[in-house]
C-alpha cells in the first residue's frame, strides 16, 4: 500500500480526488438523508398512546405511512452505496456503449428518486397534519426530522440526475464525432478516377462499334454506278 510523504501527494491521490467529485459528494448526502429518514422512524417512528399499549405510527396512525418511509430510506441508502461501488469502476470501464448505459441508468434512477421523495414529502407532510396534537408522548421530533430530509432528499436527487444527465450528453458525442471525422477522412483518401484508369477504358469487344477505325481510309473509294450516254442522230 502506498503511504503518500506529504499533504499534496495526499490531496493528489485518487481516493482524495474521487472524493472530491461533485457526483460522489451528492451521493453520500443522499445516502446520509435516507439513513436519517428510515432510522428516525423505525426506531421512534412506533408509539403507543397514553390508553394503550399497542404500537402505531405516529404519522396520523397510519401505518402505510411508516412503512413508505422506512422502506424508500433503506432502498435508497442500498442505492448510493451501489452506485458508490460503480463509481469506482467506472474509469476501468473501456467500452462507450457500456459507460453510456451505466450513465443512462444513473439519469433514470435519480429521476424515479426525485419523483418518490416528491411523492413520500407530500404523502408525510398530509398525514402529520392530520395527526391530532399530543396523541403520542414521544415521537414528534423524529417525525419531523424525517419530514424535513424527505424534502432535502428531492433537491439531493435533482442534482444528481443534472449531473448524470451532464455526464450522458458529453460522453454522448463523442463516438458521433469521431465516425463524422473518419469518415471524412475515408472521402478525402479516395481519389477520383482518372482518364488514363480501367474504368473509363473502353472495352473492345466483337460487337462494339469503333467509330475511329470505321472511318474510310483515303485509298478507298467508293464505287460509282453506271452512266448513260446520249447518242447524236445520223
Amino acid at each position: 500500500m502506498h503511504i503518500p510523504e506529504s499533504l499534496q501527494d495526499l490531496a493528489n491521490s485518487k481516493a482524495v480526488q474521487f472524493l472530491k467529485r461533485p457526483k460522489t459528494i451528492t451521493r453520500i448526502f443522499e445516502g446520509v438523508f435516507s439513513l436519517v429518514i428510515f432510522s428516525s422512524l423505525l426506531t421512534d417512528g412506533y408509539q403507543n398512546k397514553v390508553e394503550s399499549p399497542q404500537l402505531h405510527c405516529i404519522l396520523n396512525s397510519n401505518n402505510v405511512a411508516c412503512s413508505f418511509a422506512v422502506g424508500a430510506g433503506f432502498l435508497a441508502f442500498l442505492t448510493c452505496l451501489a452506485f458508490l461501488v460503480l463509481d469506482t469502476q467506472e474509469t476501468h470501464v473501456a467500452g462507450t456503449r457500456f459507460r453510456t448505459a451505466f450513465q443512462l441508468l444513473d439519469f433514470v434512477l435519480a429521476v424515479l428518486w426525485v419523483i418518490v421523495w416528491f411523492v413520500g414529502f407530500c404523502f408525510l407532510t398530509n398525514q402529520w397534519q392530520h395527526s391530532p396534537p399530543k396523541e403520542f408522548l414521544l415521537g414528534s421530533s423524529s417525525a419531523q426530522a424525517a419530514i424535513a430530509f424527505t424534502f432535502f432528499s428531492i433537491l439531493a436527487w435533482i442534482f444528481q440526475a443534472y449531473l448524470a444527465f451532464q455526464d450522458l450528453r458529453n460522453d454522448a458525442a463523442v463516438p458521433y464525432k469521431r465516425s463524422l471525422d473518419e469518415g471524412g477522412v475515408v472521402l478525402t483518401t479516395l481519389s477520383p478516377p482518372s482518364a488514363t484508369s480501367p474504368v473509363n477504358a473502353p472495352t473492345a469487344g466483337p460487337n462494339s462499334l469503333n467509330y475511329a477505325s470505321s472511318a474510310l481510309s483515303p485509298g478507298l473509294t467508293t464505287p460509282k454506278g453506271p452512266r448513260l450516254a446520249m447518242m447524236p442522230d445520223n
